[in-house]
């Protein structure tokens, strides 16, 4: 049985662990694990938010690209890493995961797209300083955003990022959230882009991106994302060490690998989807597939190159997925 998703009063933030507030505060990517139809686990590098006083944890999808909130409203049982401190200036940073339940906002896509921009540019200025605002407001596929809010039920972390030592602990006393807006109306668009024929070169690519984190589902039912200590290549994929809590890893399993700059300008990610196995000195991990990225290259020119081309993949979605729920297609605004 599903944790509830009814309105109630959900738990406040005063009630989490304060030393992990600077986490949520100042990371620059979280990992977000959610569940497909199947309930395979998959995890993409994204960017959290946390206001204070706020009582989520949000991150949030494109409106021409809705799946992964799409997954959060099928079954709202989510996860967020916390394990890659770079960029947040936080020295000895713990390593935190927090396991909640997800309320997807879509209902005020105006309202939605208002709140990116402004988090956006309080978040990144630099990525926007240089960028004319008549050329950004072009990319409404970009800015149009649907909002994931979290409301975490338990949090795991790891003083130091120590991965080889227990984690303490927090439990919720409340184990509901709201609900989320309704679903839209009509068929989505699904994928935007087309899974890589061959994995191979990708994870030829993901070994210089350091060590991955592995995506499996523990005995609940939540996705259970986990930073490995260690990676090796097989010919069939990889072998990770996870440290005590994933060493039993076993099912369907989701390595991300992804890096960016301490200021972040660009970031670079790899997504590798297979079964997971438990075996001596780690957990086997034989990988099926590369899913497509998103990546940001590093140079001026390649960035623009990349996001005229995402938009014209993106940009004829734009009207039907506001139409699905019912509303005009939003504007970016200052």
């Amino acid at each position: 049985m599903r944790p509830s998703t009814a309105p109630s009063s959900p738990v406040h933030h005063a009630d989490w662990p304060q030393e992990l507030l600077p986490v949520f505060e100042r990371s620059i990517t979280t990992e977000y694990a959610s569940l497909t139809r199947s309930g395979a686990p998959i995890t993409w590098p994204l960017t959290p938010y946390y206001d204070a006083g706020r009582r989520t944890l949000d991150v949030s999808t494109g409106l021409t690209y809705p799946v992964k909130a799409e997954r959060a409203r099928r079954d709202p049982r989510v996860s967020l890493l916390f394990s890659d401190p770079t960029g947040s200036g936080i020295p000895d940073a713990p390593v935190v995961l927090v396991q909640g339940l997800a309320t997807v906002r879509d209902a005020d896509l105006q309202a939605n797209t208002d709140l990116y921009v402004r988090r956006s540019l309080a978040k990144f200025p630099q990525v926007f300083a240089k960028q004319p605002w008549f050329l950004l407001r072009r990319q409404v596929w970009y800015w149009a955003r649907i909002w994931i809010e979290v409301t975490p039920l338990r949090m795991l972390w790891w003083p130091g990022g120590r991965l080889d030592a227990e984690p303490r602990r927090w439990e919720a006393t409340a184990v509901t959230a709201p609900s989320s807006d309704p679903a839209p109306t009509g068929p989505g668009h699904g994928s935007w882009a087309t899974n890589p024929s061959e994995w191979r070169p990708h994870a030829d690519r993901a070994a210089r991106l350091g060590n991955p984190v592995l995506t499996t589902v523990d005995t609940g039912g939540w996705p259970l994302p986990l930073r490995c200590t260690g990676v090796r290549r097989v010919d069939d994929g990889f072998i990770v060490e996870t440290g005590p809590l994933g060493a039993a890893a076993r099912g369907r399993g989701c390595l991300t690998f992804h890096a960016h700059p301490e200021v972040f300008t660009n970031q670079e990610n790899v997504v590798l989807v297979g079964e997971a196995t438990p075996v001596a000195g780690g957990v086997h991990v034989r990988v099926e597939r590369a899913l497509a990225d998103f990546s940001l290259p590093s140079g001026r020119l390649q960035q623009m190159r990349m996001m005229i081309g995402s938009g014209r993949a993106l940009a004829p979605r734009l009207a039907g997925e506001a139409a699905r729920r019912g509303q005009p297609v939003p504007v970016p605004r200052r």
